[in-house]
């Protein structure tokens, strides 16, 4: 994005399933890559202490679901430019020079924490910005890509349910290994957290198959806490009219050097199981709904 314009291409990859499709959609909003140069000249950081935030190769850890019939969306440009796992205008009024709209959301716990639809800090708390931006840079970079991102994932999931009768969307992340094993939450550890909004999201037949296939590969795997679901989670989970939504987290440290932020051996072994589970439930979504 360069001036205002719109970006020259999708902000997104959209990848149709394969053979013969099934209900399931994969979306990876966090593993976008592109850090346009207006985020990167109005930054306190350098290239490497941004990344903090991206859910590093995540994308590639699903790249074979359409090969499995399951259809997938993933971010093009990175988390620390625009969330799109937020609602369109959460916006922290401390990080811009003029005054928001009333129609922003400045009050929600994810801005009180620094991570709005345009985040004010990094994973480790990292302040992002070296000046106040702009209420019209923000509504650029969520016209031009927030937008079109949630307008994709909504035709996506209407199709698939007209389809089959029902969608459900599956939204990748990763969670720094920090995370998954604070005393909190009475844990020595986790793998994958499974978040389906304390069931309210999905069918609780879903979130069941989901894990047992992961513990069965060996993976230990818990449910909403640390993370219960995001944004995308609770507005596209509506069971009731056939729309399912589940958030799962891979422990970093499964794959990723997390200070290098490269894969470690774990990445082939992992790829190879999530391409094991995309053929699961290809093979017994209807164990699920």
């Amino acid at each position: 994005m360069d001036g205002g314009n719109a970006p020259a291409e999708p902000p997104f990859a959209l990848r149709r399933a394969e053979g013969q499709p099934c209900p399931f959609v994969f979306a990876s909003p966090h593993s976008g890559r592109d850090y346009p140069a207006e985020l990167m000249d109005a930054a306190l950081l350098d290239g490497a202490a941004i990344r903090r935030s991206e859910d590093a190769f995540v994308d590639e850890l699903i790249g074979s679901a359409p090969s499995s019939g399951i259809s997938l969306l993933t971010a093009r440009y990175a988390r620390a430019f625009i969330d799109v796992n937020r609602e369109a205008y959460e916006l922290d009024q401390a990080m811009f020079e003029d005054e928001l709209p009333p129609f922003a959301r400045a009050r929600t716990a994810r801005v009180a924490a620094g991570l709005g639809t345009i985040a004010r800090v990094v994973g480790e708390g990292q302040e992002i910005y070296h000046r106040k931006l702009t209420f019209a840079e923000a509504r650029t970079r969520i016209e031009a890509v927030h937008q079109p991102y949630h307008a994709a994932l909504a035709s996506l999931l209407q199709e698939t349910r007209a389809a089959h009768g029902r969608a459900a969307l599956i939204d990748w992340h990763s969670m720094p290994s920090a995370a998954s094993g604070e005393p909190a939450y009475g844990r020595k550890g986790c793998d994958m957290v499974l978040g389906d909004r304390f069931g309210s999201a999905c069918a609780p037949g879903l979130t069941r198959l989901v894990e047992r296939e992961l513990e069965a590969m060996g993976y230990r795997v818990a449910r909403n806490a640390p993370y219960a679901g995001g944004y995308t989670t609770e507005f596209y989970g509506r069971p009731d009219d056939g729309v399912h939504a589940l958030q799962i987290e891979i422990n970093r440290a499964v794959y990723l050097d997390e200070a290098a932020l490269k894969p470690t051996a774990g990445f082939a072994r992992l790829k190879r199981d999530l391409d094991r589970l995309c053929a699961a439930l290809a093979r017994d979504w209807r164990k699920a709904f």
